[in-house]
């Protein structure tokens, strides 16, 4: 038989333990201190039970996925689905065609 662990092992490995479940430490993640950063969004359209129309005249709600440098945000940052983030897209490239929105901010 091996000897009897000492109590700060013994604590040792249970808090290694506890770490790994949480995916720290060389977890799933590879231990490089990734994390998850909570739930995902969910697309703001797809969610309303009213239903909301992506039109390039709507500028208000169309700069709301607009950066600070007047850039289209990516999905990723807005949580948009990819069927309404091609057409946010194509409305605000079209209202910039007609002038309503800056193609480069100020």
């Amino acid at each position: 038989m091996g000897s009897p662990l000492s109590p700060s092992k013994l604590e040792w490995m249970m808090k290694m333990a506890r770490n790994v479940d949480r995916g720290e430490r060389g977890g799933e993640r590879g231990g490089r201190g990734q994390q998850r950063r909570g739930r995902r969004r969910h697309c703001q359209f797809c969610v309303s039970r009213v239903e909301i129309i992506i039109d390039y005249k709507n500028v208000n709600m169309l700069r709301q996925y607009l950066d600070d440098r007047a850039r289209i945000r990516k999905a990723r940052q807005t949580g948009t689905c990819r069927r309404h983030q091609s057409r946010l897209a194509s409305a605000i490239k079209r209202s910039r065609e007609m002038a309503l929105l800056p193609y480069i901010a100020d």
